[in-house]
């Protein structure tokens, strides 16, 4: 296998590809990024067995078709390494790769191109087209809900529920909800659902940009295919929670303020609430909303904001991580905030977009 080509034209590519690629790896050949080589058209695959990326470029002429896998981190840093321009000769044959620019030389081991995984695409049940942008935006305004290492294992990802014309996506962690939905040209029979697992996610995330991708879905597997990559994954075997019994309906008592100003009280009172539960007392008044927030060190913060209310008194507690990282993803200046009494949910939204909406649970304090 033989090719040149400039550094840019190779890094590109490969780091949209290194990010899916393990440090530690039970299997040596998973820390490796395989090398195919057609033509002018050099193809670049990472794997961890759930999720496969890969990233296409074209060489600057016709080199000896091939395929090798070298290690995915340390070609990355020498071409990283090396200066702005530089022209990269790439070889490979018995056993190692060669890399030459410039003055510069490099000898790395490889493995045999056989022997690396391929992640199977599976049935393919629904194929559309759809802007990057549409779902890098689904994604930014549900994804800080997803449960981390949550035990509900179906949890630690988000869900794609998808109807005719519609995309929605929905993450939660027990505490808050994030669903948001988008439009997009597809027509299926039936609802589908596929809950995809959180790497999956921020990888994608980092992806996608405004141009057109082919998403394809199917019981097992997810692709999403841009112009100069190719992303597949694995979709979590689960049963996603009824995530319309958690929201919450009928109440009465609806609060419109400024986002920002909300934000930055919130975010004051933030700094003396006790760091392991980071409660926040709301006092609901006529016209305004005071935030007490408290520590074990007897450390107080008090702020007041006035919004838009006229309804009964209420007092209730919560999160104010959980609220704040919902004032972060809304894009308006306004947001409403519907309560009915201190023990049920939150319903937090754009007061004047009802694309998203957030579920916040209380805290007793």
């Amino acid at each position: 296998m033989k090719f040149s080509l400039s550094r840019e034209a190779i890094l590109k590519p490969l780091q949209l590809v290194v990010g899916v690629v393990e440090r530690r790896q039970t299997l040596p050949i998973l820390s490796n990024v395989l090398l195919c080589l057609d033509g002018q058209r050099l193809s670049m695959t990472g794997t961890d067995l759930e999720v496969e990326i890969v990233g296409v470029t074209d060489t600057s002429e016709p080199g000896e078709d091939g395929d090798v896998t070298v290690s995915a981190r340390k070609l990355v840093d020498i071409c990283r390494s090396l200066p702005d321009g530089a022209k990269l000769d790439f070889s490979s044959s018995d056993g190692k790769a060669m890399i030459k620019s410039g003055r510069s030389k490099f000898t790395l081991a490889t493995l045999p191109a056989n022997e690396f995984p391929s992640v199977d695409e599976g049935d393919k049940a629904v194929d559309f087209m759809v802007s990057g942008s549409i779902i890098k935006g689904l994604i930014e305004s549900t994804s800080f809900a997803m449960a981390q290492q949550d035990v509900r294992y179906y949890l630690n990802g988000m869900l794609w529920e998808l109807k005719d014309n519609n995309l929605r996506a929905v993450a939660t962690d027990g505490h808050r909800m994030a669903l948001s939905d988008s439009t997009c040209d597809v027509s299926v029979a039936e609802t589908m659902t596929s809950i995809l697992p959180r790497k999956g996610i921020i990888e994608l995330s980092r992806l996608l940009d405004e141009a057109d991708v082919r998403v394809a879905m199917g019981s097992n597997h997810i692709r999403v295919t841009g112009a100069d990559y190719c992303f597949t994954s694995k979709l979590v075997d689960g049963a996603y929670p009824d995530y319309d019994r958690v929201l919450p309906k009928g109440g009465d008592k609806v609060v419109v303020g400024e986002r920002s100003e909300l934000k930055q009280a919130f975010g004051r009172a933030a700094i003396l609430s006790n760091e392991k539960y980071r409660g926040v007392r709301i006092m609901l008044s006529e016209g305004a909303i005071r935030m007490v927030a408290n520590n074990p060190e007897q450390e107080e913060a008090e702020e007041e904001v006035s919004v838009d209310y006229s309804g009964d008194d209420l007092e209730i507690g919560f999160n104010v991580s959980y609220l704040l990282d919902v004032l972060n993803v809304i894009n308006g200046d306004q947001v409403r905030i519907t309560l009915s009494n201190s023990n049920s949910s939150a319903l937090v939204e754009d007061a004047e977009d009802g694309s998203a909406v957030y579920v916040v649970m209380p805290m007793r304090l």
